[in-house]
């Protein structure tokens, strides 16, 4: 049986120098996404966005789960203190980067009330 290795350090730090990933990590600290919604505000084909989600998986960073037809995705918790770190940052350190702040605005335009 083959064991799942631990994500490491370099893995993590690449998925956050990626402008789509990064894009996708800070929208998902407002909660679960549906790729549908990924998709839309990023403006990306689905298979550009799905292949950019297995990355973060395989990185530790999302955990995914199928709900029918659709996957929904979520920042993983926080499994040792350099991966609280990261995720605080993505909170604080690049909610100024004016990107990342359009992403957001589109996303609360999306969610319902």
């Amino acid at each position: 049986m083959k064991t799942r290795a631990k994500p490491t350090v370099d893995l993590m730090f690449r998925a956050f120098s990626d402008r789509t990933r990064l894009r996708i990590l800070h929208m998902l600290t407002g909660g679960e996404l549906c790729v549908c919604d990924i998709v839309a505000v990023l403006r990306v084909p689905q298979p550009k966005a799905s292949r950019h989600l297995a990355y973060l998986r395989r990185a530790g960073l999302v955990t995914a789960r199928k709900e029918g037809l659709w996957s929904y995705y979520e920042l993983a918790p926080a499994r040792d203190a350099f991966h609280k770190k990261l995720l605080d940052c993505l909170g604080c350190c690049f909610s100024e980067v004016p990107e990342l702040a359009a992403d957001a605005k589109q996303l609360a335009a999306r969610r319902p009330c």
